[in-house]
């Protein structure tokens, strides 16, 4: 790898890691269940991408798989919490029409 890439991979990793560090900070606070769900959803997208960024440094292509995976996972995570806030929304509507 030539001087530039690996500078390129190396700040990306720095900037994920920060954004990681301020989405989880954003998830202890996070007053109100979207914004942890949404927390969850942002901080397993930056592992995606910490994941693939470590698949080119480290030349291993098994890691792809990896990240195949959890994408997978993490949208499924995504619609299941989605559907639960909109039955608990649903179920808040229903008790103030009583």
């Amino acid at each position: 790898m030539n001087i530039v890439l690996k500078f390129a991979l190396n700040l990306s990793l720095i900037l994920l890691s920060l954004s990681a560090i301020m989405v989880f900070i954003r998830l202890l606070i996070g007053p109100t269940l979207p914004d942890r769900v949404l927390a969850i959803d942002v901080m397993s997208v930056l592992v995606v991408c910490i994941i693939a960024i470590f698949t080119i440094i480290s030349k291993h292509t098994i890691y792809l798989d990896i990240v195949i995976a959890l994408s997978l996972i993490t949208f499924l995570g995504t619609v299941a919490f989605a559907q639960f806030i909109e039955w608990q929304l649903g179920n808040k509507m229903e008790n103030r029409d009583d």
